[in-house]
C-alpha cells in the first residue's frame, strides 16, 4: 500500500512540476488578459470558433481515437530512408527576388520585396514539449537557425508545439525584429526572453501595414490552440499578406469552414494559398482539413495556386507519412488547382508561376 501511495504522489508531482518547465510557456495574464477579454472571440473564459467545432466528429470519441494509437495497425508512419532535400543559402539571396522556402511540416521562410519572414519555424528536430519523444524525419531537418538572415517579422499562427517551438523561439531572439501573433501567444514570448516592443499580437479580421507597400492581415481559422492543461486561452489565427505584387495566404492549421469562402471573397484572387494537408484523420476533421478539404479551401479561396503544408517531417496523426501528399495529387485530378510542392529546401522562385514540381515523395515509396 505504501508503495503504491508514493508512486501516486510521485505522478501527482511531475504533473505539476513538469508543466513548469519553460516550454510549457505561460498564461496571458495582466493587460493582454485584459486585452483578451474585450475581443468578441473570447466567450466564457475561452477563445470561441466562428462555427460550433467539436475535437472529435460525431461517432468518434477520445476512448476510441486513444485505442486507435495505442494499438491499431500503423504502417510507413514514417519514411524508412531519408528525406530528400535541396539547401539554399539563404545568406546569398539577391535583394530583388521574390522566394519561398518551405522547412517541412508547416515552417517556410519568404523573402518579398527584400523584407525576411519566417513562419511557424520548428529547428529543434522535436514536435512535443518532452525531448525525443517526437522525432523529425531523418533528412527533414537540413536547417537550423544558423541557417536564417535576419529575419523582419516572425509569424506564429498558433501556439501548439509543431509551431510554436521552444528552442528555436528562444534561438532565434537576436535574429529578428518583430514577431506577430494571436492573442495571448505574447505571453509565452516574453517568458522565453522577447521585450513587449518587439512583439505584435493580433485578433482575427485586422491589419498590420508593413514596409514596401506591403499589409498583413489576421484571418480566422477554425482550430484551437493550448500548450497544458488549459485550452483555447490563447488565438489561432491565419495571415494573408498583401504586397504590391499579388497575395499569399498562409493558412496556419485549420478545419474546413466558411471562413475560407468569406477571406476568397475579401481578398481574392489569392496568388498563392498556403494550406495545411497532413496530420488529419476524419475522426477530427473539424480541426485539420483532410485532403479533399484542402483542394475545397484552395477553391473558395479563389487561390490560383496552392502549396499544402503540414507534411513530411513529423507523424502526429495516423496516416502514413507520403499519404497526404499522395492523395491531394490524386484529387487534384477533379479540382485542377496548380500545386507547388517543393523538396524540403528548394527555392521557389514566386514569380515563376510556371515552375514544374516533380513528386519527390514517390521516390521513397512503391506506389501503384
Amino acid at each position: 500500500m505504501f508503495v503504491l501511495l508514493l508512486i501516486l504522489a510521485l505522478f501527482i508531482g511531475l504533473g505539476l512540476l513538469f508543466p513548469q518547465l519553460p516550454q510549457f510557456g505561460k498564461a496571458p495574464t495582466g493587460e493582454r488578459l485584459q486585452r483578451i477579454k474585450q475581443s468578441p472571440h473570447y466567450q466564457g473564459g475561452a477563445f470561441v470558433n466562428e462555427s460550433p467545432t467539436p475535437t472529435f466528429t460525431e461517432g468518434h470519441s477520445f476512448g476510441g481515437v486513444l485505442y486507435s494509437f495505442l494499438f491499431a495497425k500503423k504502417t510507413d508512419l514514417t519514411p524508412k530512408e531519408t528525406i530528400p532535400s535541396a539547401f539554399t543559402d539563404l545568406h546569398q539571396l539577391p535583394a530583388d527576388v521574390d522566394v519561398l522556402v518551405w522547412f517541412g511540416h508547416s515552417a517556410y521562410f519568404l523573402q518579398i520585396g527584400s523584407l525576411k519572414f519566417l513562419v511557424d519555424p520548428v529547428f529543434s528536430g522535436n514536435a512535443s514539449p518532452i525531448p525525443g519523444s517526437n522525432k523529425a524525419f531523418k533528412g527533414s531537418d537540413v536547417y537550423a537557425v544558423k541557417d536564417l538572415p535576419a529575419i523582419d517579422y516572425l509569424l506564429i499562427t498558433h501556439d501548439h508545439y509543431d509551431h510554436l517551438d521552444y528552442q528555436t523561439i528562444k534561438d532565434l531572439n537576436n535574429k529578428l525584429q518583430y514577431v506577430v501573433c494571436g492573442l495571448g501567444v505574447g505571453a509565452h514570448l516574453e517568458r522565453w526572453g522577447y521585450p513587449a516592443e518587439r512583439i505584435i499580437e493580433k485578433d482575427w479580421n485586422e491589419s498590420l501595414v508593413l514596409e514596401k507597400g506591403m499589409t498583413l492581415h489576421t484571418l480566422p481559422t477554425r482550430h484551437f490552440s493550448g500548450r497544458s492543461f488549459k485550452r483555447n486561452n490563447t488565438l489561432w489565427l491565419s495571415f494573408l499578406l498583401e504586397t504590391p505584387n499579388g497575395k499569399i495566404y498562409l493558412g496556419g492549421d485549420s478545419g474546413y469552414g466558411e471562413h475560407f469562402a468569406k477571406i476568397g471573397d475579401q481578398f481574392g484572387p489569392i496568388d498563392l494559398a498556403i494550406l495545411e494537408n497532413g496530420q488529419y484523420n476524419p475522426a477530427w476533421h473539424a480541426i485539420h482539413c483532410l485532403p479533399e478539404e484542402t483542394l475545397k479551401a484552395a477553391k473558395a479561396l479563389q487561390a490560383k495556386r496552392l502549396m499544402p503544408v503540414h507534411s513530411s517531417k513529423f507523424a502526429l496523426a495516423m496516416h502514413a507519412w507520403y499519404e497526404p501528399l499522395t492523395e491531394i495529387t490524386r484529387l487534384n485530378a477533379a479540382y485542377h488547382v496548380p500545386l507547388v510542392t517543393p523538396l524540403i529546401g528548394e527555392c521557389v522562385n514566386l514569380k515563376e508561376t510556371g515552375h514544374a514540381f516533380r513528386e519527390w515523395w514517390k521516390t521513397l515509396h512503391s506506389i501503384d
